[in-house]
């Protein structure tokens, strides 16, 4: 079986529904594990083997365009490119010490200068403006302005948004992007709406933050604002007890493909540093949707905990 592929909204591009989210190469100085050149290489190589086709990036990431630049960027045709804008890098190029995300046209340019340079290619197929700033921000510095220079260039071939509640509403209604990256995952349905509205307006659809995250407890070197809510879909995720679902699948398999039955989504990205899982989620991903019933009920048992509210005494 083949991995099964969907067209990206608008763009005429054909991605694989399952996507490498590549922060998982960021590296120890950017928070993440640590990654040899040589096991970046025989990940990436087998992601690309694999059959899927959709690789998504960002400056931000440590040491993620580096290795992609240096270890596939001679397949750059088997793949579509998606990196981030706004991106700064502090005087010492350590991503924990960045000041805060810049969004003028100067620092647009400059970062995706630097991705070319860093993934060795002559274009990103999506360039997306990361961490969600609002319209009103994005006006003032005339982002949107330097990404369609940019396209028409041909610099980038399509324009995207990496962002959520509450300024998403804002984005679609602006009518400029091409392609959303949104969180979603069966712990966290807020955005399934909004990801359908995207898609009836002709944009294409990537849900991120899906998976890996509320698989294993987060690592304590996380500072506390970030460890915590991961730790809560952790600790959800294990009391809903998902092993007797689907003839004893994954819980890894039963959230990919309970996000794989979202009609309006185009593709869902996993990250990992080990090829085993990507093999893995690649035959989760072969299987399709779930069967409606076991849809059913992992979104029951998935169900954010309603809040009681006591009368004061």
């Amino acid at each position: 079986m083949t991995l099964p592929t969907a067209d990206l909204g608008r763009t005429g591009l054909q991605v694989g529904r399952l996507g490498y989210g590549a922060m998982e190469l960021r590296g120890p100085r950017a928070w993440g594990p640590p990654v040899t050149d040589d096991q970046a290489g025989t990940l990436l190589n087998a992601v690309l083997d694999s059959g899927m086709n959709l690789i998504d990036t960002s400056p931000d990431y440590g040491d993620a365009e580096e290795h992609i630049g240096r270890w596939i960027s001679h397949r750059r045709a088997e793949f579509v490119l998606s990196s981030k804008c706004g991106c700064p890098m502090s005087a010492s190029g350590a991503p924990r010490a960045q000041p805060p995300h810049d969004y003028t046209r100067t620092n647009i340019r400059a970062g995706v200068e630097r991705s070319l340079r860093r993934m060795r290619t002559d274009h990103l197929d999506i360039l997306m403006v990361h961490l969600n700033p609002s319209v009103a921000l994005m006006r003032s510095e005339d982002t949107i302005a330097e990404l369609l220079a940019l396209r028409d260039e041909g610099t980038i071939r399509f324009t995207g948004m990496s962002g959520e509640l509450p300024h998403l509403p804002d984005h679609l209604a602006l009518g400029v992007f091409d392609v959303y990256l949104v969180p979603y995952s069966p712990l966290d349905l807020s955005h399934g709406d909004l990801i359908t509205a995207a898609a009836d307006a002709g944009a294409g659809t990537i849900a991120r933050g899906s998976i890996a995250r509320p698989l294993t407890p987060p690592p304590d070197v996380l500072p506390e604002p970030i460890r915590r809510p991961l730790a809560d879909l952790h600790e959800r995720l294990t009391a809903a007890r998902l092993d007797d679902l689907a003839d004893g699948a994954s819980p890894m398999e039963l959230l990919l493909r309970f996000l794989l039955g979202h009609p309006a989504l185009d593709a869902v990205l996993v990250g990992s540093t080990r090829v085993a899982h990507v093999q893995a989620n690649v035959a989760a991903a072969r299987k399709g949707p779930l069967p409606p019933d076991v849809y059913d009920e992992l979104r029951k048992r998935l169900a954010e905990p309603s809040i009681e509210f006591k009368p004061e005494e």
